[in-house]
């Protein structure tokens, strides 16, 4: 209470209040879920437990399971293959391996769908190289299955364990394993008794973070028929009208959330055993003939199925609209104003929002307001844990409690009833946006502020500055960097995220992402491949980014 009360007795008052206010939204989410949830009857409960929960749990598990073995062992492999070993494109695939990061989940079911039908490009093909004639002759394994999603997915997931393994894999010791190898361990021995141990914190954040990831997807799981508590969750909305089992079951998800985000504290508690001296890396081992082909080969297949075939499917489809059409419709069009607009939106005051609370957890530096801050500063990046469907019906009572509080303010004031000013706008979207994505932004700009010297700072308040002087005269004009790379990052996940914008979005206000769902539902792929390859390419400006950073780091 006391550390409490001196949060509030400290200089800076003012920044710390609004850092408090965007912890409390973040916050809210969550505590209207659990009140929801506790407002539905038992018969809810025990419908869910019946029919619905079991087959979506098992779905959810066993989708978290394949999927985190599937992106560990290609993340990780990869990582070491670039890091150990020196063989021809083995520059460009250290960065090109990130490449799958800049497309949906939903998209590349979106592509595979097509390219995998029976009576699709690829399957045509096999059967014109084996002699068959038709399908019933001869198909491969259907694609709407869970083996299908767990594919799917980690070949798309897998670059969040190769970025955070490979940095770890490069400034690892080298001689460490060359001690390893002078006791007598053979190259595999010393990978799995060495190399693999100290990198077991990087490479279990890289699989947390894509196994958040996958709990969040409802596009590709739905296209692909698993029934995961994601798609459950939607339609028990949307479909039954059942809000109080819809948030039961989101309950559930957060319930996988916890864990997940214990497993990830759990894989690094020991973090602090690595090493961290600037000492001699790991020097590649130079490949030749067969074995540098085999290199070459495994480097490049997680590339050409994550990105290049649907990149490419995509890109031929567009092609095909534009001669077959000429044109793009308006709706189409509209759908596209619709996702910059909200972005842009969303972007602005995710970023403001972010540097609020970085800002205000570097301004106290001593006693118990330190720790409010930076406590209330995590608070805030824990929104983006939250799957957007869980966030969206989190958010319902906030926003009519909001909506009724500005109603009766705006009646106080004699004027008559406004009706609805936040529930069914793209105000509940931004709002959804911005605790979502707050946890890019904070992140972005912290790492902003931890590469500018204190002494600024002290050097401007010792000349009178007041602290926000100090932000907007020193730290605004240094922090563009981070400030530009955070809002690129939000802005493009703004216009990939699609659960929460399916949930929250006006009547007839279309994004480019719920027009491909839409799309893809309909079983009509001719402007969804437009739509598509629109999000893919606004995904590649922060994979470029992290290119760049990547090569910084390793060389």
């Amino acid at each position: 209470m006391l550390s409490f009360v001196n949060y509030f007795s400290r200089p800076g008052l003012g920044w710390r209040i609004v850092t408090l206010l965007i912890a409390l939204c973040v916050l809210a989410p969550v505590a209207a879920l659990l009140w929801f949830a506790v407002q539905g009857s038992a018969d809810h409960w025990a419908h869910l437990l019946q029919f619905v929960l079991p087959v979506a749990f098992r779905n959810t598990v066993l989708l978290l399971l394949g999927t985190g073995v599937l992106v560990s062992c290609l993340g990780v492999g990869s990582a070491w293959l670039i890091t150990a070993y020196d063989f021809p494109t083995r520059r460009m695939l250290s960065w090109a391996l990130l490449l799958p990061l800049a497309v949906p989940t939903y998209i590349v079911a979106f592509a595979y769908l097509d390219l995998l039908h029976p009576i699709g490009p690829i399957q045509t093909l096999l059967r014109d190289l084996l002699g068959y004639d038709s399908p019933r002759q001869f198909r491969l394994p259907d694609l709407r299955s869970l083996p299908g999603a767990i594919f799917l997915l980690g070949f798309v997931l897998y670059p969040y364990v190769y970025l955070s393994t490979r940095v770890m894999f490069a400034t690892q010791a080298a001689s460490l394993l060359e001690a390893a190898r002078i006791l007598g361990s053979s190259g595999r021995s010393a990978f799995f008794r060495v190399a693999l141990p100290m990198a077991r914190p990087a490479i279990a954040v890289g699989v947390s973070l894509a196994l958040l990831e996958t709990l969040n997807d409802i596009g590709a799981s739905e296209f692909l028929g698993v029934q995961t508590l994601t798609v459950s969750v939607y339609t028990t909305w949307v479909t039954r009208s059942d809000l109080a089992g819809a948030a039961q079951i989101a309950l559930a998800m957060l319930g996988i959330v916890a864990v997940l985000i214990l497993c990830e504290r759990y894989g690094r508690r020991r973090q602090r055993y690595a090493s961290t001296q600037r000492t001699r890396t790991l020097r590649p081992r130079k490949l030749k003939g067969v074995y540098a082909l085999t290199a070459m080969a495994l480097g490049w297949s997680p590339i050409v199925i994550g990105f290049v075939a649907p990149g490419l499917y995509l890109l031929n489809e567009t092609i095909k609209h534009f001669n077959d059409v000429g044109s793009i419709s308006d709706q189409l069009l509209n759908s596209g104003y619709n996702t910059v607009k909200i972005a842009l939106i969303a972007t602005t005051l995710t970023v403001a929002a972010g540097l609020v609370a970085a800002w205000t957890a570097r301004l106290v530096r001593h006693g118990a307001p330190m720790n409010m801050s930076r406590l209330c500063a995590r608070v805030a990046t824990s929104g983006y844990a939250i799957p957007g469907t869980v966030l969206a019906i989190g958010l319902l009572m906030p926003i009519m409690l909001l909506d009724k509080s500005a109603a009766w303010i705006w009646q106080a004031l004699g004027n008559p009833e406004p009706g609805l000013l936040f529930m069914g706008t793209s105000g509940a979207l931004v709002g959804a946006y911005m605790i979502r994505f707050l946890a890019i932004s904070i992140g972005g700009i912290e790492a902003g502020l931890a590469r500018i010297p204190p002494s600024l700072e002290h050097a401007s308040r010792l000349l009178g500055e007041t602290s926000s002087g100090t932000l907007r005269r020193v730290h605004l004009p240094l922090l563009r960097p981070a400030l530009g790379a955070a809002a690129l990052l939000v802005f493009v996940d703004t216009m990939k995220e699609l659960p929460a914008t399916l949930l929250l979005r006006p009547v007839n206000f279309e994004t480019l992402a719920t027009w491909l769902y839409a799309e893809a539902a309909r079983g009509t792929y001719e402007e969804g491949a437009v739509a598509a390859l629109a999000i893919v390419l606004a995904g590649l400006l922060p994979v470029i980014l992290l290119a760049r950073a990547q090569l910084k780091t390793s060389h």
